[in-house]
């Protein structure tokens, strides 16, 4: 199984994208991972929120494979530790079979059609955090919960 974090729009801020790499360095020992991103859309200003999520949905949805297992990364969706998320990995590990992609959307979130072809959706927090952080959060979880399921000391309970 390879882990795909999918996100609209890149991470600009440098800060941002050099510990994003540290952590997607360290992901590379314990399972296959990739970033992959759909473009910002262009002059924003004359879309309404719906029209932005739309087409952000279809710039997401051209991205996803046949048979890819897909979680939105979602202020709705459900809520782990970082051991339950570890859990939730492992279990995927062994049921997903190409790729796991967890999808990061716009400012405004996802589309009706991107709620409709997720699998799952999963909460890192019932707090706000900015796009460019979330990745951050995300990969750093992710590499957190490949060390608690390898009995590493990265994590203490």
């Amino acid at each position: 199984m390879k882990a795909i974090l999918l996100s609209v729009g890149k991470t600009d801020d440098d800060f941002y994208a050099q510990a994003i790499d540290v952590f997607k360095k360290r992901l590379g020992f314990y399972i296959p991972f990739d970033m992959e991103f759909v473009p910002d859309l262009k002059n924003t200003k004359k879309l309404s929120e719906k029209e932005q999520k739309n087409l952000e949905g279809e710039g997401i949805l051209n991205r996803l494979q046949p048979g890819d297992y897909v979680v939105l990364l979602d202020d709705k969706g459900k809520q782990y530790s970082s051991v339950e998320f570890a859990r939730f990995m492992e279990k995927k590990s062994h049921s997903v079979p190409k790729r796991l992609v967890f999808v990061v959307g716009g400012p405004y979130g996802f589309s009706d059609d991107v709620y409709s072809r997720a699998n799952e959706k999963l909460s890192l927090s019932k707090m706000t955090f900015t796009h460019q952080m979330v990745r951050l959060v995300f990969v750093e979880q992710l590499y957190r919960a490949m060390t608690i399921l390898n009995g590493e000391p990265y994590h203490h309970e």
